[in-house]
């Protein structure tokens, strides 16, 4: 039996320091988000550096910027022409739980997923999003194994912090215009020679719907909230 070499999604486990002030100042202020939800944004983060938790596998620096396509962006999509929060995070989750090794390299798959974000830098925390992607070596072992991935979304709703935080004030979603998302689903992943397997994934985003723009993705959060 051929190793298994770890899925595109399993990096990533914490937001910049400097993003996460962003955005935890975004969603907890102007949206006025109860503690559990503070505690969701910033409790994960800072209880993984303080016990020493490695840092995203991504070389990107919290100001660095989300790549430009020049290059391709080889198997990933482009963002959809879509203006509601729901459906949008749906088509970024199956995004970012999909790769193909076998025709996109690492540069292209950052380069598309950075076609995704929002061009608003204050809200956009693209170490939170190239975090997913495997360092240069391993992308390159997961290649050599022709690994490739395909996710499917079973299902997106918001959490029930974000729509208790928009009853409570329906006006302050105009901030920013900032939607928190959770999305649920399948990543089925395969390799050569027949080798692969499936895994149940559940993300929580952050994506910006503008009035009368698409939506554009914002952050992945540090932990899953429901």
């Amino acid at each position: 039996m051929q190793k298994r070499f770890p899925s595109l999604s399993g990096y990533g486990v914490t937001w910049s320091a400097n993003k996460r002030v962003a955005i935890v100042a975004l969603v907890i202020t102007a949206l006025l988000i109860i503690a559990a939800t503070t505690a969701w944004f910033t409790g994960r983060g800072e209880h993984d550096q303080g016990t020493g938790a490695p840092s995203p596998s991504s070389s990107s620096s919290p100001s660095e910027a989300a790549p430009k396509p020049a290059a391709g962006s080889g198997s990933v999509p482009k963002p959809p022409q879509i203006s509601e929060p729901v459906a949008f995070a749906k088509a970024a989750a199956a995004m970012l739980w999909s790769y193909d090794t076998r025709d996109t390299d690492r540069d292209q798959q950052l380069a598309g997923m950075g076609a995704w974000m929002t061009k608003e830098a204050k809200y956009a925390d693209w170490a939170s999003v190239s975090g997913q992607v495997p360092d240069p070596l391993l992308w390159s072992r997961m290649a050599d194994q022709n690994q490739h991935a395909t996710g499917t979304v079973t299902e997106g709703h918001y959490p029930g912090a974000f729509k208790q935080a928009l009853a409570e004030d329906p006006s302050a979603i105009t901030a920013a215009y900032i939607y928190v998302v959770t999305v649920n689903g399948r990543q089925q992943i395969e390799w050569k020679k027949g080798g692969g397997g499936a895994e149940e994934r559940a993300v929580t985003l952050a994506v910006q719907c503008r009035p009368s723009h698409d939506c554009r993705l914002a952050a992945v959060a540090p932990s899953v909230t429901q």
